[in-house]
C-alpha cells in the first residue's frame, strides 16, 4: 500500500536515534510530527556507514558512544513509523513489525539480491523501500519499482548524504524515469536542506527527504532546545526562502 503524504510536497525527516539521547530523540520525533513531517526515518546508528556523510556519521558515533542498540531503536519505533536497519533479518522483521514500523530502508540492499529480504518483510507485512540512483540502469529501476512498497527513495545525486547549496540537475529526470514503471509516490533525498529545495522537489516528485540539515541542527542545539528547533525548521520547509524575505 502506498504511503499517503498529507501535503505536496510530502516531507520525510531523518533523525539518528540516540543523538543526543534516546529521550531527546523521542521528543524531537514527536515535535517533528506535530510540525508536519509525514514520515520519520529513524536512523539506526552503526559504525561503518555506506551512504551517510560526515554530519550523520558524527551523530551515529555520539549515539554509539552512549550505547544505543538496535533494541533501543525498535523500542522508539512504537512512536516512529520508519527505520533503516543493519541487523539480522528474520528477527529484525518480527521485532520491527511488532513495534509498529511501516517500512524498511536498508541502504546496502540491492534489489537483485533481495529475495530473502523481500520474503521476510512480506511475511510480516512491512513495506520494502529501495534507493534509486541517477546511475541506475532502466532494468534496475524497473525492478525497484516492481518490488518497492510505500514509496520509492530517489537519490538526487551520487555519493554521500550532506547539505548542498543547490538541487542536483538530474533529480527531475530520475523521478520521471521511475514513474515509467510505478504509481507509488517518489521521495527525493540527498542534499535537500532548505525550503527552496523542497519547493523545487514539489515540481516533479511527491516528497522531499531531509536528513543532514536536521541532524546538524540537533548537533548545534542543546537537549532542551532541540525539539523546538527541529519543529520550527520543519514548519519552515514548505515556505520558500524568497517568500520569507518579502
Amino acid at each position: 500500500m502506498p504511503i499517503r503524504f498529507h501535503q505536496k510536497p510530502g516531507l520525510v525527516a531523518y533523525v539518528t536515534a540516540g543523538d543526543p539521547s534516546l529521550e531527546v530523540t523521542r521528543e524531537i520525533v514527536l515535535a517533528a510530527v506535530d510540525a508536519g513531517a509525514d514520515v520519520i526515518e529513524l536512523g539506526v546508528p552503526f559504525s561503518d556507514p555506506l551512504a551517510d556523510g560526515p554530519i550523520i556519521q558524527r551523530a551515529s558515533e555520539r549515539a554509539l558512544a552512549r550505547g544505543v542498540s538496535l533494541k533501543d531503536v525498535l523500542a522508539l519505533a512504537r512512536e516512529v513509523r520508519a527505520a533503516r536497519p543493519e541487523a539480522g533479518l528474520g528477527r529484525f522483521a518480527d521485532d520491527a513489525a511488532s513495534s509498529g514500523v511501516d517500512g524498511v530502508l536498508a541502504t546496502d540492499m540491492i534489489v537483485e539480491e533481495a529475495a530473502e529480504y523481500l520474503a521476510e518483510l512480506g511475511r510480516v507485512h512491512l513495506a520494502p523501500i529501495f534507493l534509486a540512483a541517477p546511475t541506475s540502469p532502466d532494468e534496475r529501476l524497473q525492478a525497484i519499482a516492481t518490488h518497492s512498497q510505500g514509496f520509492i527513495y530517489a537519490i538526487s545525486r551520487t555519493g554521500i548524504t550532506g547539505k548542498q547549496q543547490s538541487l542536483a540537475a538530474d533529480a527531475a529526470a530520475l523521478a520521471g524515469r521511475i514513474r515509467r514503471w510505478t504509481t507509488l509516490p517518489v521521495a527525493v533525498g540527498f542534499g535537500i536542506s532548505n525550503a527552496d529545495h523542497v519547493a523545487q522537489v514539489a515540481e516533479f516528485a511527491d516528497a522531499a527527504v531531509v536528513g543532514s540539515a536536521i541532524v546538524e541542527l540537533i548537533e548545534r542545539s542543546t537537549a532542551e532546545t532541540a525539539p523546538g528547533a527541529v519543529a520550527r525548521f520543519i514548519k519552515g520547509l514548505r515556505v520558500p526562502e524568497n517568500a520569507l524575505a518579502r
